[in-house]
Formats: C-alpha cells, structure tokens, sequence
C-alpha cells in the first residue's frame, strides 16, 4: 500500500514585525509561530521555522543583536533556501514582511499555501502517528 508522503510545511507570521526590537515580544511572536507545530506533526507533517534554522547560526557568525547587519544576512535568506526543500507554507495571522515574501516565493515555486491550520491535510490513520 502507498502512503502519502509527510509535508515538510514552513510555518509564517510575525517574528520581529511589530516589536520595536522587544526581545520578550520577539520571544512571544516565536512562540506563537511554534505553537502551530505541534498541531502539523499530529497532522503527520514536519513542521519547520525559519528562525529554528537561523538563529543558530546567527550567533555562530557573531550577532549581537536581531537587528545587526549579520542578522539582515541570515534570517530572510535562511527562509528562502528552507523553502527549497519545504512542499506547503502555513502564513499564520499578523503583518509580516518576511512571511509575505515567504508566500510569495512559495507561490511562484508552486508550493501549497495553507491560511488556517485546519486546511492542512491530515495523512490517513493508517499511517505513522505518535
């Protein structure tokens, strides 16, 4: 029997939009993009932030802060390559100049947008779920 392959689905919205650079608003805005994770790999997809890849390496190149000129270097385009490699992006609530560029080269990649978590297909229960 074929199964459907997982989704590799990149999750969107606001990380630093609307801020003003508040680390505990950046926090609450990540927390926020994760709390959409879970609900996708229940889902029997793999979930995956922009910022789970580049804040990693971010540091390793010596920020010192979300706002410095190596993090302009790695967090947009960390996105754009992830997107290379994801089948879907879910664009969560909340203005977000990153996102919207997200959904704009997954759409021009031919990539699946998802507006709310419940259009996310739900792989069959024959199938692999925790």
């Amino acid at each position: 029997m074929h199964r459907p392959k997982p989704l590799v689905i990149l999750i969107a919205g606001p990380y630093r939009s609307g801020t003003n650079g508040d680390s505990s608003l950046i926090a609450r805005n990540l927390n926020r993009l994760e709390s959409f994770a879970l609900s996708i790999y229940k889902a029997g997809h793999i979930p995956m932030i922009g910022e789970w890849v580049a804040l990693p390496l971010i540091r390793q190149a010596g920020s010192s802060s979300l706002e410095d000129e190596i993090s302009e270097q790695y967090l947009y385009p960390v996105a754009s390559r992830l997107l290379e490699r994801c089948d879907a992006v879910l664009r969560i609530e909340g203005e977000s100049k990153g996102a919207d560029e997200d959904v704009r080269i997954a759409r021009e990649r031919g990539l699946r947008v998802y507006w709310r978590v419940e259009d996310v297909p739900v792989l069959t229960a024959t199938q692999e779920q925790p």
